[in-house]
This record gives structure tokens, C-alpha cells and sequence, in this order.
């Protein structure tokens, strides 16, 4: 039997490269699933090419949610097929594909409506399931060098040109998630040619976030953080910015740019591990970004929330926020006739959209995000740097192949 290897949560601020199950085509097994641990004939086994470090991996390690020890990390995924089960039809050996963290049957109600992101079957705990995350379904995660990818027709992007796509491996690598992650806020909160946009937070999804505001055409994208690094890479393609440490309130600041304190559309790629602004920076607030965009949108303006906010959080900072019950402030929200979308991004609406862009040089989200390749090994410190505010998109590259590439 082939060996394999990958990154497992061990305890909060703890992760550590070991050696685990190599994938078969089976069903994660699951004492509330009757069918959990059937055979998965639909599925196929992926050679990892990139994998990457994802902020809501971090709010695991960080011990902020409810995440088992020895959970294996990882939902955003890029690899080559190297074995398939007899009811693949439309994809071979060899084939280079993007894997969109949501894993969905296909047949069921949402995914027969493109609501990929809740698919009703894959998880038997609630709707929704992805790689490696708690709560969502069992299934193993891809930061490793094999993994197990089910209903591989349906879920799988396959690329044109295998050469072709190596060569933007570090585009084509943030398509699994947080490049139409960050296209779904911005969609979502209505952006189109001309508008004005606000993003709330410079870590990865937020960059990859300005980087779609910019290809559907908006006049200004603004980006808020407290970390000088990430804003400085905001500010490296075209994004005005704001820095959220300053005693200046964000009205006041958007003013300063645009000369009015309101703009067209906001997305917050903050979620729940938020903090206070100006004098409070150094606050946990977990509601915060949610109430400074109702703020700031103009009325009848929308806003995206792809930031994560969960239904468990130990480390809340009171008793409702543990639960995910947030103080917000919908009444403003509802005076000024605002719109909200939240939820998981459904991967599948999006990128083959934003793969024909990359691949025709349209958009660059790796420059955006400051993609850097990483061994698997280096993968806990690449957490650690992470944690600590780093400009930098981590891509794991398990087999070398993309460092080669590059």
C-alpha cells in the first residue's frame, strides 16, 4: 500500500505533519449515516499538486471551533488524477483539476439549483459539507500528498492544457476557493463597472476579493486592516486603503478617499474572530465588521459576508458568542434597506468563469494574494506565520511538482 502523509490538528496553536491512510474509494464512515463507509465508485484519487493554507483553517487551529484532534487539514485542493472508479465518465488518468472545497452530490435539490455550498446528502450532520473541516461531513483533508474526491464528475474543474495551466499553477491553485470565494462577496454585494466597494480585512480572501472587485469593473476598491504588510499588498495592485488602527472612524476615512462616508457595496472577509477599531483594535468584537458595514453601505446598498461565522466557538467572549449570537445592529441595516448574503461560496458557479480569466490573463489573484509555495513540511511553520499577520497566500506543494513548475 502507497504511503501518505499530511498536516493534522493536534491541539489549539498545533499542527504537525504525519503519516496517515492512504485514500480509498469509499465514504467517510459516520455513526449517524447508514450509508457512511460505502463504497464511492463516483470518486477518484487525486497526486496533490498545490494545497493551501486557508484562514478558516486557522480559526481550528487557533481553537476556535470544535474541531477533534488529529483532524486532517485542508479544503483547498489541486491535483492530478491517478486512479478513478468505474462511474467516472467524463474525466482520465492524468488529468490536472481544481477541487472546489464544497463537496456536493450533484443530484439533490440544492446542487440540481447550484446551491453547491449546502448540498443535502454529503454531510449527515446539516447541510454543506468540505475536506478537513470540522463539522462538516468526516471527510479527510487535502493538505497531504493523496486524497479522496467524490462525485468527481460533477465537483472536479478539469484543466484545457496541462502545460498550460502548471505554468499559472499559483493562479490556478486559489480557484478551489478563496479567488471565487472572494468573486461570490463581491457578486453578492452587488458590484458592477463604476461602483464603489469597500472590503473589509486584507488576509487572503480579502485581497482575492479586491482582485474580483477589480475584474467586474468597480471604480474604487478600498481595503481595511490593522496590518501595515497586508495593506501595503492591498495597496500593490490599485486598492486604496484604510488603516483601521487610526482614531479616524471608517466613515471618516472613505470620506477622505471618495469624498462622501458611504459606498455602493461592502464585503466583509473578516468573520467572526473580528476586532474593534481605533482605540479598541486591541478588543475582540465579533460583530463589528457586520455593523460598521451597515454604517457605511449607502442605502439600498448590499453586503457580502463570505467571512466565516460559526454556530460553536469556545473561545467566544461571552456566553452568545459562543453560539454564534451576535449584538448587530439589524434595525440600521433595515432602515436603510440594505441586502446581506452570507454562507459558503458555491465554488461551482464561478471558476471555470475565473479560470478562462487566469488562464487569459485577465485577473492575477496569486499577485494579489502574494501566493508563496511551501513544503509540507514547512506547512506548521507556515501556520505559525500565518497566525501572525503574514502578507503571503501559503501554497503547499507536497511532490515538488509546483516549485518545478515555477
Amino acid at each position: 500500500m502507497p504511503s501518505n502523509r499530511g498536516v493534522a490538528y493536534v491541539k489549539p496553536g498545533t499542527v504537525e505533519v504525519k503519516s496517515i491512510d492512504y485514500p480509498k474509494l469509499r465514504m467517510p464512515k459516520s455513526e449517524i449515516d447508514p450509508f457512511g463507509g460505502k463504497d464511492a465508485p463516483h470518486g477518484v484519487i487525486l497526486k496533490i499538486v498545490t494545497t493551501n493554507i486557508c484562514g478558516s483553517d486557522q480559526h481550528m487551529v487557533r481553537g476556535r471551533t470544535t474541531a477533534p484532534a488529529g483532524l486532517v487539514l485542508g479544503h483547498e485542493i489541486t491535483g492530478e488524477i491517478i486512479e478513478k472508479g468505474a462511474d467516472v465518465e467524463m474525466l482520465d488518468i492524468g488529468d490536472l483539476v481544481s477541487v472546489p472545497f464544497n463537496i456536493a452530490c450533484g443530484r439533490c435539490r440544492n446542487c440540481r439549483e447550484g446551491k453547491t455550498g449546502i448540498c443535502l446528502t454529503v454531510n449527515p450532520a446539516r447541510p454543506g459539507a468540505a475536506y478537513g473541516y470540522v463539522d462538516m461531513g468526516g471527510w479527510v483533508g487535502g493538505q497531504a500528498e493523496y486524497v479522496m474526491v467524490p462525485y468527481a464528475d460533477f465537483n472536479l474543474l478539469r484543466f484545457p492544457n496541462k502545460e498550460k495551466a502548471m505554468a499559472k499553477i499559483l493562479d490556478l491553485t486559489l480557484l478551489s476557493d478563496i479567488f471565487p470565494t472572494g468573486y461570490h462577496g463581491a457578486v453578492t454585494a452587488g458590484v458592477g463597472p463604476g461602483s464603489t466597494v469597500y472590503v473589509a480585512g486584507a488576509g487572503p480572501v480579502g485581497l482575492a476579493c479586491a482582485a474580483g472587485c477589480q475584474l467586474l469593473g468597480a471604480a474604487v476598491v478600498i481595503v481595511g486592516d490593522m496590518i501595515p504588510e497586508r495593506l501595503a499588498q492591498a495597496k500593490s495592485f490599485g486598492c486604496e486603503v484604510i488603516d483601521l488602527r487610526k482614531d479616524a472612524t471608517l466613515a471618516q476615512q472613505i470620506e477622505q478617499i471618495l469624498g462622501e462616508p458611504v459606498v455602493d457595496s461592502a464585503v466583509d472577509c473578516v468573520g467572526f474572530e473580528a476586532h474593534g477599531h481605533g482605540k479598541d483594535a486591541a478588543a475582540e468584537q465579533p460583530a463589528t465588521v457586520l455593523n460598521a458595514l451597515q454604517e457605511i453601505c449607502r442605502a439600498g446598498g448590499a453586503i457580502g459576508i463570505p467571512g466565516l461565522y460559526v454556530t460553536g466557538d469556545p473561545g467566544g467572549i461571552d456566553a452568545a458568542a459562543k453560539v454564534g449570537a451576535l449584538s448587530i445592529r439589524i434595525g440600521l441595516g433595515w432602515a436603510k434597506s440594505c441586502s446581506f448574503h452570507t454562507g459558503q461560496c458555491p465554488v461551482l458557479r464561478y471558476n471555470r468563469q475565473l479560470m478562462m480569466a487566469i488562464l487569459h490573463d485577465k485577473v492575477h489573484p496569486a499577485k494579489a494574494c502574494n501566493a508563496t509555495i511551501i513544503s509540507l513540511e514547512d506547512a506548521p511553520q507556515g501556520y505559525k506565520d500565518f497566525d501572525k499577520g503574514a502578507a503571503k497566500k501559503f501554497v503547499i506543494d507536497p511532490h515538488g511538482t509546483a516549485s518545478k513548475a515555477a
